[in-house]
């Protein structure tokens, strides 16, 4: 097939790349890309990059009529490596054990640690239009379904030894320069997010008594605080002791509490798979880690290739240092998405390469994040988008499958944010202000906002901190009013006359930037010098002090529509 890749579209490009790809390895079957994740604790916003990178890809895949599957492993069969800070420190009795058999945290409606974390992130991705096929490494292993394969993991075990060793010797991961101005609280958190799931970095199986590949969960205990002693190829008989003091035989032919350890599972699981594209984090990608060592045992061992592999960047949060799921405390994909709209969210991800990182926006940049959303969509209906914008952003609104839901009318976000916390919800008074931005076409529905306005509700009640929230006053400031000069009082004279004639949130835009503009003898539509803008916004400060007792706050005009004629003359002493 002829490539369908251009300069701007990273995603075509890879999938290019991918289609040939699988083409060569496996011609006439669907095409196979793979994510997975560990359900150890929340499942955040960087590991939600696991997911989309891949997605897209398979999306493009699908658009272009060819079958192709993404699989997403759940990792659910690993040990409880640490339990989250904001979880009971008692849960730490539970560590090594695998995650499908740690009770789920207290008040969980969940049956277990592993369903209680992967439950929210099904549902994101469901109402992200993300498709996959959800595969359960515990339902894996206890099934037997590796059996063949881990059988001959331990008969290969020492020519995966010899490949380990090459690396061993050498240093596991750069330590994280030290970057100027930042806290001892910032290195933590970066160098916390460096390490990722932990997955990278755990043992490769070498004991005492030799190189086993191989790691059972003891049967007394449940623990992976074993160390297997011996192991006879011919008959699979294997025996183990544990830290807890049992020791154990079994035949690995017939033993199914075990698995694994990572830098062979995942190679293991290219081959079972066939998986053509997997993109992993910086963790797993540095000299010795597991992609890089998994790429050799793919082949040598298990008679497989190596996936297309992208490295991917981190995802940081604005005013947050970057993530790591298992500590807690930080955002997920649900998080997000009770801020923004889904489209919004991917939009995210579908416009940076997977080697660029970028942050998103929990504070008040996402009211910026959103106008430059609503301009790129302006640009795409208006047919001035750029290439790379018009790719990305249709890939945000819609899949092979599917488009999503969006807001009907989208009003500014933060025009919306404003009226959220000036009215404190109220559906009456939303309503009202909301209907009152363009008295020529007013808004006779909320619905018609939603669910934009639910978000931007939602981002008022849990993000906006408490000393910036917005209240009118009850009554006039008698005190400041009679301390007025006369030239304030002109000012506001200007303001009020000028109310009902221009009672829009166009018209009191153009009013308010005016009013300094005719005090000084100038036309209401002079360019703005810099006297202009200084008298500009200390009558923005007299306007703000009569009506919120501050100097600043939302945008002027939404502020006076939300109080309404009667209530701003009032308040000014009109």
């Amino acid at each position: 097939m002829a490539s369908q890749s251009t300069d701007a579209d990273w995603v075509a490009r890879m999938a290019d790349e991918v289609v040939a790809e699988s083409q060569a390895r496996a011609p006439g079957k669907p095409v196979v890309v793979a994510s997975g994740l560990s359900p150890s604790g929340p499942i955040h916003l960087g590991n939600l990059r696991e997911v989309m990178v891949p997605h897209l890809v398979a999306d493009e895949i699908r658009r272009r009529g060819i079958a192709c599957t993404h699989i997403l492993s759940w990792d659910d069969f690993d040990r409880l490596r640490r339990v989250p800070a904001a979880i009971d420190q008692s849960w730490a009795d539970h560590i090594g054990r695998p995650l499908t058999s740690v009770p789920a945290p207290p008040g969980s409606a969940h049956a277990s640690w592993a369903e209680h974390f992967r439950a929210p992130m099904e549902t994101a991705l469901a109402r992200m239009g993300v498709e996959y096929h959800g595969i359960s490494q515990t339902q894996m292993y206890t099934s037997g379904a590796y059996v063949e394969q881990v059988l001959l993991a331990m008969r290969e075990r020492e020519r995966i030894d010899a490949v380990l060793g090459r690396y061993r010797t050498r240093s596991a991961r750069p330590a994280a320069t030290a970057r100027p101005g930042a806290s001892a609280e910032e290195e933590a958190a970066a160098a916390e997010a460096a390490e990722g799931s932990g997955a990278a970095s755990e043992e490769d199986g070498g004991t005492g008594a030799g190189y086993f590949p191989y790691k059972p969960y003891c049967s007394v205990c449940d623990r992976d605080l074993t160390t297997v002693t011996s192991y006879d190829d011919a008959t699979t008989e294997m025996s183990f002791t544990c830290a807890c003091g049992h020791s154990q035989t079994v035949l690995l032919s017939q033993h199914r509490r075990g698995k694994l350890v990572w830098k062979v599972d995942w190679p293991m699981r290219w081959a079972y798979e066939g998986v053509i594209f997997e993109p992993s984090g910086v963790d797993h990608q540095s000299p010795g880690s597991s992609f890089v060592v998994g790429g050799q045992l793919v082949s040598e061992i298990f008679g497989g290739k190596q996936p297309i592999g992208p490295m991917y960047a981190f995802v940081g949060i604005t005013g947050m240092a970057k993530m790591s799921s298992s500590r807690g405390g930080v955002p997920t994909p649900g998080d997000a998405l009770e801020i923004m709209e889904e489209p919004v969210l991917r939009w995210l991800y579908s416009r940076r390469r997977p080697q660029q990182a970028f942050s998103i926006a929990f504070d008040a940049e996402l009211h910026r994040l959103y106008d430059e959303w609503d301009a790129v969509e302006r640009k795409v209906a208006g047919g001035t988008a750029s290439e790379l914008d018009s790719s990305s952003y249709d890939r945000a609104i819609r899949t092979a499958a599917r488009e999503l839901p969006r807001t009907p009318r989208p009003l500014p976000y933060r025009t919306l944010a404003s009226v959220a916390d000036i009215t404190t919800g109220d559906p009456e008074q939303t309503l009202r202000i909301l209907s009152d931005l363009d008295p020529l076409h007013p808004i006779a529905s909320l619905d018609e906002v939603r669910p934009r306005l639910d978000r931007a509700q939602c981002w008022v009640a849990t993000q906006l901190p408490a000393d910036q929230r917005t209240r009118l006053r009850e009554t006039a400031d008698r005190d400041a009013l009679d301390a007025l000069s006369d030239a304030e009082r002109g000012a506001l004279k200007l303001l009020l006359d000028g109310l009902e004639g221009n009672w829009s949130l166009e018209g009191l835009s153009q009013l308010v930037y005016a009013v300094p503009k005719v005090q000084a003898g100038l036309p209401a539509d002079a360019k703005p010098t810099q006297e202009l803008k200084a008298a500009q916004r200390a009558f923005f400060a007299l306007v703000y002090r009569l009506l919120i007792g501050g100097d600043t706050g939302p945008r002027l005009p939404t502020l006076l529509l939300a109080a309404g004629p009667g209530r701003v003359r009032a308040l000014l002493g009109g």
